[in-house]
């Protein structure tokens, strides 16, 4: 159990290895700080020690970034997953050739939630005896259960549940989700890997969360409830409890998406304002009107030419972004008809 003096936030955290795995794979992260927290879950990939490497490293990374970085918490988070990922990726040689890891991390500050997320490692939140699944994974099974061709129970028994199409250390551009929301006094939340998520039912999640036991103790229940099923796969489990109401903080939160992870450089593109086009075009409206008020004779070939202009750069932001847009969609929302997963899909196994 974790708590500073004054945090508003109560948090517990376990990992183990399950009942048939001779090595765990997973790790996690639970820092408290007096406005907030930062919490992650990661599960690697790779023969021998590889994926257990991955994950450390990964959340190394990830702590390190997060917590000495300047910037606002929606950069700083984005940022310290490329850290993480980029820290993986250059490790990934010689006998760790192709290892990797999910992520799944939580930043609170204040009253306000990030959640930044690679992979198939979930987040959840229970709010008012609900649970409400705050990730999509990044899967092949997700993907046909989005499509309609698989069922939910038939993706968590299917030969290729642990075939991921995103992970760190794949690539030296790392693709993500990130949004924010409000929090409210008496939330739980929980991050965990497939180990949990893929073997323990979501109503049996949801009991569990809502039995009121401390952080600490809910987590052991948690790993226990996946060992007592075969615990198939390491566990990780982290349970955040919102213990008072507290303030937003002045910046605005990165909205939910729903085009699935995209590239670092999009997402952070998207976060910083308006480009400069945007200014040009105030600036071409200003000098029109005042061209228009000064040169009445030529007042109409003026406000033509500047609308024909105008209209011409703002069809071209939308051309642009939504290109933008386009590159970084996930490898697994342009494989949609593909009967089996993808080659370059990494399994967790």
């Amino acid at each position: 159990m974790r708590r500073s003096a004054t945090s508003p936030l109560l948090s517990g955290l376990l990992t183990d290895k399950g009942r048939q795995r001779s090595v765990n794979q997973d790790a996690g992260l639970a820092v408290e700080s007096l406005s907030g927290g930062l919490y992650a879950v990661a599960d690697g990939m790779g023969g021998h020690a590889a994926g257990e490497l991955a994950a450390n490293l990964a959340l190394d990374a990830l702590g390190n970034t997060f917590l000495k970085g300047r910037k606002r918490p929606p950069e700083r988070l984005a940022e310290a997953v490329q850290a993480a990922n980029l820290e993986v990726m250059h490790h990934a040689v010689g006998e760790y050739v192709g290892m990797g890891t999910t992520l799944v991390a939580l930043a609170i500050d204040k009253g306000a939630a990030l959640l930044a997320h690679v992979g198939d490692s979930r987040a959840y939140l229970l709010r008012g005896g609900e649970l409400t699944r705050l990730t999509e994974d990044h899967s092949w099974v997700a993907e046909q259960v989005r499509l309609g061709h698989l069922t939910e129970a038939e993706a968590r028994e299917h030969q290729w549940r642990s075939v991921v199409s995103n992970a760190l250390g794949g690539e030296e551009r790392v693709r993500l989700e990130l949004y924010g929301f409000a929090l409210k006094q008496g939330d739980r939340l929980m991050l965990c890997s497939d180990g949990l998520s893929g073997v323990v039912e979501e109503h049996d999640l949801k009991a569990m969360l809502g039995w009121g036991l401390p952080p600490a103790i809910t987590v052991q229940r948690l790993v226990d409830a996946a060992n007592s099923l075969g615990g198939p796969d390491n566990v990780t489990a982290v349970v955040v409890d919102v213990d008072s109401q507290q303030p937003l903080p002045s910046y605005s939160l990165p909205p939910r998406q729903n085009d699935g992870p995209i590239y670092i450089d999009v997402l952070l593109g998207s976060r910083k304002g308006s480009s400069p086009l945007v200014y040009a075009a105030l600036a071409l409206v200003y000098f029109a009107l005042m061209g228009a008020l000064l040169f009445q004779e030529e007042r109409t070939f003026i406000l033509s030419v500047s609308a024909a202009v105008l209209i011409g750069v703002l069809l071209w932001m939308k051309w642009h972004s939504q290109r933008r847009l386009q590159q970084a969609l996930p490898q697994a929302l342009r494989l949609k008809k593909t009967s089996g997963p993808p080659k370059d899909q990494q399994d967790l196994n």
